[in-house]
């Protein structure tokens, strides 16, 4: 741990420390041992762990519930913190024994849940670039009312709102800098020319076996979803389509699980929620998809090597089951 890391965890442990003598009515220091956790800082005593967030605990739900496995703790959990309680709350209540605490000045109140986010239906007009989105090669995908079109999960095109007169307009490229870019390198060429050029560079670098390149290194879960849909039988599926997930993403350069809905043979709802890489958060993530969209049932679909012991050690202390599926 660097000297800098290592000064914010100190600190942070007394921080934690001192919510927790306020919040005990202690006059002296609580009984128990701090330990180091990252992000944040940790505090066992006898019938309880406390855990301080460091920044967004919106996605630390997972990350405790497998630093108590892995410690070998039975008793229960605290989560607390000062930004994103509200959604790690209502995580939190998915599993047995995890309390979440928002943190107010010098003192911690439980944390009240946050509410899924509104479904948000696109701008007027934007919907009418659909057919030629879909005549360039794309796949025309919704999720919190915005409208794309992705290449096999790579985002290739936006539709936004003219900054000047306001009218929709479909914008090339991948995140808001590329498609600036682009406009500027290829500004004379029609929209549905330069999006198939786009399409015809990207798809070779998204077909299965291709070699590494930062086109299939994007997005990367959602090229699993794309390929599962495919085959929707792999998750015990007979029909899957794109799903909105329950957070927004905010770029395409940071890793963010992505969800499907599907059907089973049974006629049951499923959503099933892909991850790329070892994602300590991703039991909670898909459980609380499967809430949002009113599932019967939460599917995570994983690379096999992406499966490890706190993955299984967070879904067995879920209060609903969560089905793992190896890719």
């Amino acid at each position: 741990m660097s000297a800098d890391l290592e000064r914010r965890s100190r600190l942070l442990s007394l921080k934690l420390r001192a919510l927790l003598r306020g919040h005990l009515g202690l006059d002296g220091e609580p009984a128990g041992t701090s330990h180091v956790f990252a992000p944040g800082a940790a505090f066992v005593t006898d019938d309880s762990a406390w855990f301080l967030i460091d920044g967004d605990a919106s996605r630390s739900v997972g990350p405790v519930i497998a630093w108590a496995a892995r410690q070998g703790l039975t008793v229960g959990t605290n989560i607390i913190a000062e930004d994103g309680a509200g959604v790690a709350a209502r995580c939190a209540a998915f599993f047995r024994g995890v309390t979440v605490w928002q943190a107010d000045d010098r003192a911690i109140v439980p944390a009240a849940v946050a509410a899924h986010l509104p479904a948000l239906s696109p701008k007027p007009g934007h919907l009418e670039f659909a057919g030629l989105i879909e005549a360039a090669g794309a796949e025309v995908v919704t999720e919190h009312g915005v409208v794309v079109g992705e290449v096999r999960g790579l985002e290739m095109c936006r539709v936004v709102d003219d900054t000047v007169s306001g009218e929709p307009r479909l914008e090339v490229g991948m995140g808001r800098h590329d498609r600036e870019a682009f406009a500027l390198v290829h500004g004379h060429l029609p929209a549905p020319d330069a999006l198939r050029q786009v399409i015809d560079a990207v798809l070779p670098h998204r077909e299965p076996g291709a070699d590494p390149h930062p086109l299939n290194q994007f997005g990367a879960e959602r090229l699993l979803r794309w390929n599962t849909m495919q085959d929707p039988g792999a998750v015990g599926c007979v029909s899957l389509v794109p799903a909105e997930p329950p957070v927004v993403r905010t770029n395409l350069k940071d890793a963010v699980p992505c969800v499907a809905l599907g059907v089973d043979e049974e006629g049951g709802t499923v959503a099933v929620t892909f991850v790329n890489g070892i994602d300590l958060d991703a039991v909670p993530f898909a459980l609380d998809a499967a809430d949002r969209l009113g599932a019967a049932r939460a599917v995570l679909a994983v690379r096999a090597r992406d499966i490890t012991e706190s993955t299984n050690n967070i879904a067995d202390r879920a209060l609903s089951p969560v089905r793992i599926v190896a890719l």
